[in-house]
């Protein structure tokens, strides 16, 4: 019998992406939203406001779903109030989880960010131990945004440690910026990528505070279908991005001089454009590895 699962956010660009890739898997899929369909992909759309306990439980429990993925969550601070923000992320992945447990689904996959190590929308530049970044650096979010996407994590901590009424597997997958074909042709073969021409661009805080990270959508799509395939127990956080960095200039130059006093890790070889987050985790739990590069665009 098919599985089914019930993607939250459908929607949205990566959450239709996200439908595609599980229908083509084979699965049955249900989508959950707010407002109208946007998408043609879902075998059901239940109009679902993600932040009603009620609504979520009753969605979940029409949809007859296996797994949960919560990609409905605000996906930008910069459009609503602070508190708002924080509640998009925290209350709707609370209900998700509380709604599962109830529910005897067994698998929860959850959207957190990069923005949980405190880097992405934070005004000040981020604070880095060591790179490349792996699950044990510490976070230290002070936004909204970002702060709820920890909270997030601690609130599925909390569920992983009943003994009862929980869903068995729960992942916390820390997506940096998804992007598709034509927005790294835009934004990556189309710009200045090296290290001189991102200092000179109004974006360079941004990139630096996210170590100049991205992921490709037909990466992502891949991982999570992973994850909702995963048989762990508990819940796990794991990083996520593209096996470079978005930049022209080699890994090992551009440490040296974004991040000189950061502890260095691993040997970034000459010519070399690895990226600084480590995603070892994923390769571990999910048999998982980033493929695909803008460099190929290029």
């Amino acid at each position: 019998m098919t599985e089914t699962v019930a993607v939250t956010g459908g929607n949205g660009r990566v959450g239709r992406s996200v439908l595609a890739h599980l229908n083509d898997e084979g699965y049955r899929t249900v989508n959950l939203s707010r407002g109208k369909r946007a998408e043609e992909r879902s075998d059901a759309y239940l109009t679902t406001d993600l932040l009603d306990a009620g609504e979520v439980y009753g969605s979940l429990a029409k949809s007859d779903a296996d797994a949960v993925v919560h990609l409905g969550m605000i996906p930008t601070p910069d459009r609503t109030p602070g508190y708002r923000t924080y509640e998009s992320n925290v209350v709707s992945s609370y209900h998700a989880l509380e709604a599962a447990s109830a529910l005897g689904i067994d698998t929860v996959v959850l959207a957190s960010s990069f923005s949980a190590i405190g880097g992405g929308f934070e005004p000040e530049g981020i604070t880095v131990d060591y790179l490349p970044v792996d699950e044990s650096h510490r976070l230290t979010p002070s936004n909204p945004y970002g702060l709820g996407k920890q909270a997030l994590e601690i609130a599925a901590d909390g569920f992983a440690r009943r003994v009862d009424d929980r869903p068995r597997t729960i992942a916390s997958l820390r997506f940096p910026w998804v992007v598709d074909d034509a927005l790294a042709r835009e934004t990556f073969v189309e710009a200045d990528r090296t290290l001189t021409g991102m200092r000179n661009s109004e974006h360079f805080h941004t990139q630096r505070n996210t170590l100049f990270t991205y992921v490709h959508a037909s990466d992502a799509v891949d991982l999570v279908r992973r994850a909702v395939e995963a048989t762990f127990d508990g819940h796990e956080r794991v990083w996520v991005s593209a096996p470079d960095t978005s930049a022209e200039t080699p890994t090992r130059k551009l440490v040296a001089e974004v991040f000189p006093d950061v502890e260095v890790r691993r040997d970034f070889g000459e010519g070399e454009y690895s990226a600084l987050v480590d995603t070892t985790k994923a390769r571990t739990l999910f048999d998982w590895e980033p493929d695909w590069s803008w460099r190929r665009l290029a």
